[in-house]
């Protein structure tokens, strides 16, 4: 008998009224773990409105007391980190290592959510005239919505709760139907920190219910991330509405190999970034782009052996470096790409269909393509899978042509010795995250993750500085007073009340 998943709304968990299901399978066996009730449109409307009956409190409450509250989780979520990547690794398939490392680079945000009070410092202005003060102060935008995909589902909620919260705001998330289970945990950590209810709140669901946060005039603004034709949507319909709205979208994330990089680097890199998750990342590294015939031939001579002795397996098995995709339908995807690349005339160097799992679940080997042009499926589409494409380059100006002109610009990295080769690389290149020497360039909580192009719709990337802007107004306010207002002395140590 499968366990039935179900939504967290003003403090506790809730059955809805929903009638549609949907099956939540574990990756490594295809067997079903259980059931996640979708949430219908009264389930939406319940948590938006206890979140907006406590937005009024929790707007009011001190930031620093918010920042408390957020480090008493982080507290919380450090001391039991390994049962959520317990629980991630049993519905998404990552390995247990990359379920931990996901879920730090997600405490990083609720670490830098933690000075609050810093961060939402305002600006003065003495004198803007006579006896005339200016100030501008950041407020809260009420209550908001993250809508996040089944990759990451600790550390994307996280690049959106935890500075939505420290700024005031009260939070709906919905969470991939895929592997939701994580959200829960969360929420459960949320409030035994101390965290008010309805101020954070998790609503299950499909399409219906994210049509509902899209459309409620109480939903202030939107956060997403997942594919590009649903961030284009996300973003049109929330818009159109009146919402503030960011959104990202998808990726094909390039890597240049000059002739001078140490090659032993760059193939160790590829292999993390192509495989790594099975390829299931938005900043995963999909297309290799080896300066010069030599330097392409050298570099796949390296990678082939290291592809072929990937341990695949289970997550829960601390040997695997590499686990089953998410479901059978993505399953199905990824080798349809395979099968197009082949008919497109790319070079097939590793078979990943080829690989058979003895316990079940949806495993596929990781596969490399070489002499790759630009105008295949393969190249110009997101696979989201450990599919690592070759595109050979004759120069270094090819190959950032090659870039610039992609429809995507989420990440992209440089491997070089040559500073000067570098610099104009960053420099110039039209991606919104840049690496030199580092596959996966995502930036730290205190940065803001963000692409370019039809990586993202919208005008803040997340977290960090971008983050706050995001999920506060601006308000500025010019003051005169005439004269002071003595209000006696006091002889006690001022505290905050």
């Amino acid at each position: 008998m499968t366990s039935a998943i179900r939504h967290y709304i003003n403090g506790k968990l809730v059955a809805g009224n929903g009638e549609r299901t949907s099956a939540v399978f574990n990756p490594a066996t295809g067997e079903q773990s259980s059931t996640v009730t979708l949430a219908s449109l009264a389930d939406v409307n319940q948590a938006v409105a206890a979140a907006r009956t406590a937005s009024g409190r929790w707007g009011e409450t001190p930031a620093l007391l918010r920042a408390r509250i957020l480090n008493r989780f982080l507290r919380i979520a450090e001391d039991r980190i390994e049962e959520l990547a317990a629980l991630i690794t049993s519905e998404h398939g990552k390995t247990l290592s990359d379920a931990k490392g996901e879920i730090q680079r997600g405490l990083e945000v609720v670490e830098f959510a933690t000075g609050a009070p810093q961060l939402l410092k305002g600006e003065v202005s003495e004198n803007v005239g006579t006896r005339v003060d200016s100030f501008a102060v950041r407020q809260p935008l009420g209550v908001v919505a993250g809508i996040t995909p089944f990759n990451f589902p600790a550390m994307v909620p996280m690049w959106m709760f935890p500075v939505a919260l420290a700024c005031g705001n009260t939070f709906i998330l919905k969470p991939s139907e895929r592997d939701p289970s994580a959200s829960l945990l969360i929420a459960q950590w949320l409030t035994e920190a101390g965290l008010p209810e309805g101020v954070f709140n998790v609503v299950q669901g499909d399409k219906e219910a994210v049509d509902a946060l899209l459309s409620h005039p109480d939903v202030e603004a939107i956060s997403f991330v997942g594919s590009t034709p649903i961030a284009r949507y996300i973003y049109a319909t929330a818009t159109s509405s009146g919402k503030r709205c960011q959104a990202l979208g998808g990726a094909k994330n390039h890597m240049v190999v000059m002739p001078d990089a140490d090659l032993d680097q760059a193939v160790d890199a590829l292999m993390g970034a192509a495989y790594g998750s099975a390829g299931e990342r938005c900043m995963a590294i999909s297309v290799a782009v080896p300066v010069g015939e030599k330097t392409a031939d050298a570099l796949i001579s390296k990678l082939e052996p290291k592809i072929r002795a990937l341990k695949i397996g289970s997550g829960l098995n601390v040997d695997s470096e590499m686990g089953p995709l998410i479901t059978k339908q993505h399953l199905d995807k990824v080798r349809a790409y395979i099968d197009s690349g082949v008919a497109e005339g790319a070079k097939l160097v590793i078979d990943g269909r080829d690989f058979r799992s003895n316990g079940g679940g949806y495993f596929i080997g990781g596969s490399l393509f070489d002499h790759v042009t630009t105008d295949m499926k393969i190249y110009k589409e997101e696979i989201f899978g450990p599919v690592l494409a070759i595109v050979r380059s004759p120069d270094y100006a090819t190959a950032a042509r090659m870039i610039n002109d992609h429809e995507f610009g989420n990440g992209t990295a440089i491997f070089t010795r040559n500073g000067d080769v570098a610099r104009e690389f960053a420099h110039r290149i039209r991606v919104g995250m840049v690496g030199v020497n580092v596959p996966i360039p995502v930036p730290m909580a205190f940065n803001s993750f963000g692409g370019w192009k039809a990586s993202l719709f919208g005008d803040h990337h997340m977290h960090g500085p971008e983050g706050v802007r995001f999920y506060t107004r601006l308000k500025t306010v010019t003051s005169r007073w005439p004269t002071s207002i003595a209000q006696g002395a006091e002889f006690v140590m001022p505290t905050m009340r």
